[in-house]
């Protein structure tokens, strides 16, 4: 009986090794063909596969290569934060005061204190909701019996960096709503709408036809074809240029806004009115009013989603302004001052310890954006593999998209295309791969099918 044991399964063994092997000739047939593509004559690929089960390597090109990652650099961030702050963190926003309250009169200032919750104002949750949060404040103003504060609005952000941008990042990103900074406060993800209206003719002029202090002077956009879409940008220098398609009534794009807090404290202060007056409005972050701080009463502390729920809008729609909040809460939770580069410094540290190279994430941000951005295949794989053995793994699971009918994060800045993640064949084999490409030509649409050809071998 034993003998027969033995035999049957040196049979299973000498199956899986030939199956394995099948996979990895139909990969390495399929990614000869692929680098062979005249999309590909000044690129360079990187495609690395292992069992996510025994982790033998699959698949194995250019897996030690850093490449830009662009928007797969989320999985790093992502993974990160579940281990760093736990799948329960919160963020906390604290509204406090000075002074004393006499008659209904707050003779003192407001403080709001913020530690980069990037959620605040944000219409993906019930709970953070422009509308929704700011009733709930005024309540508790409500609460106190104030009718009117002889003091400021004091936004304060004591042990936070006043650096929103990633070092790194193009003129072309900043202005528009995913290239938005991240502030001690976010409000509504640090967006604005920008409504236009365009001449039914090709090359005619387009109008705004919204204003609000954050609105572009300068417009230099214009009309294109029906169906040409959105090719408009913002620029930080308060400029708009590009196109949209002609004949448009209200077209809708969106910009990052500068100072975020600003647009809190006119939301707030335009929705008090009949309920608190506000005899002056700052925001301020001079080390008087941070000091000051220690004398607030703390009336009220709004908490973020979960982290489980950030990460899953994170990878899902692939929100830029998390990642750089992420990275700033990993360095203001464990060195007590926010900041990216001590970010990206201990998520360096952190995969170190596991035993990866810190030199396979070559890292300036949290998001991917940055085209400064260099990891290595092998390092993302690496990382995959790590959190499927995590209790929070389901959690992570369920944020990454579905492409091609595989789970996985996808990645595109200019000339660069990615996807990272997961798949089961159908014959049972689990898979965890990363396939990154430099520097093609041509339409990105193009190349993503042909890279959807290769992972189709592992189907």
């Amino acid at each position: 009986m034993k003998k027969v044991f033995l035999l049957v399964s040196g049979c299973l063994l000498l199956v899986s090794s030939i199956v394995a092997q099948t996979v990895s000739q139909r990969l390495q047939k399929a990614f000869q063909q692929f680098e062979a593509d005249s999309q590909l004559k000044h690129a360079i690929s990187s495609l690395y596969v292992i069992d996510a089960k025994t982790g033998a390597v699959v698949f194995d090109k250019n897996s030690q290569i850093g490449l830009a990652p662009a928007s797969t650099q989320k999985i790093i961030t992502s993974v990160t934060a579940f281990e760093l702050l736990g799948k329960e963190f919160r963020y906390k926003t604290i509204l406090g005061y000075n002074g004393r309250i006499e008659d209904s009169i707050l003779h003192g200032n407001i403080y709001i204190l913020g530690s980069g919750d990037p959620t605040l104002g944000s219409w993906r949750w019930k709970s953070t909701a422009d509308g929704t949060v700011i009733k709930k404040w005024i309540s508790e103003f409500v609460k106190l019996k104030i009718s009117y504060v002889d003091g400021r609005i004091v936004f304060s952000a004591p042990n936070f960096t006043h650096q929103s941008i990633p070092d790194g990042w193009i003129w072309q990103d900043i202005g528009n709503y995913y290239g938005a900074g991240t502030f001690f406060i976010n409000w509504k993800e640090n967006q604005y709408e920008l409504h236009l209206s365009s001449e039914n003719k090709i090359g005619g002029n387009v109008k705004i036809i919204n204003n609000s202090w954050q609105t572009p002077q300068i417009n230099e956009l214009k009309a294109a074809d029906k169906g040409t879409g959105d090719n408009a940008y913002i620029y930080f220098d308060k400029s708009v240029k590009g196109t949209i398609p002609m004949g448009e009534k209200k077209f809708i794009i969106s910009g990052s806004s500068k100072q975020p807090y600003t647009e809190l404290m006119n939301d707030l202060v335009s929705q008090t009115q009949g309920v608190i007056f506000f005899n002056d409005l700052k925001d301020d972050f001079t080390n008087e009013y941070i000091e000051s701080l220690k004398q607030n009463h703390i009336f009220y502390t709004h908490f973020s989603p979960s982290l489980d729920s950030i990460i899953y809008w994170f990878n899902k729609k692939s929100i830029n302004l998390y990642g750089e909040a992420l990275i700033k809460t990993f360095a203001y939770e464990k060195q007590g001052f926010g900041s990216t580069d001590s970010g990206v410094a201990i998520v360096k540290k952190f995969w170190k310890e596991k035993g990866l190279d810190p030199d396979e994430l070559n890292m300036a941000d949290g998001s991917g954006l940055s085209p400064l951005n260099r990891v290595t295949t092998h390092a993302q794989v690496e990382i995959l593999k790590y959190a499927k053995t995590k209790v929070w793994f389901q959690s992570f699971y369920n944020s990454l998209p579905i492409y091609n009918g595989m789970t996985m994060k996808s990645g595109t800045i200019s000339d660069v295309k990615g996807f990272c993640g997961y798949h089961k064949a159908k014959d049972g084999r689990e898979y965890i791969f990363s396939f990154l490409i430099n520097n093609y030509s041509g339409r990105t649409a193009s190349v993503v099918n042909k890279m959807y050809k290769v992972l189709d071998e592992l189907k």
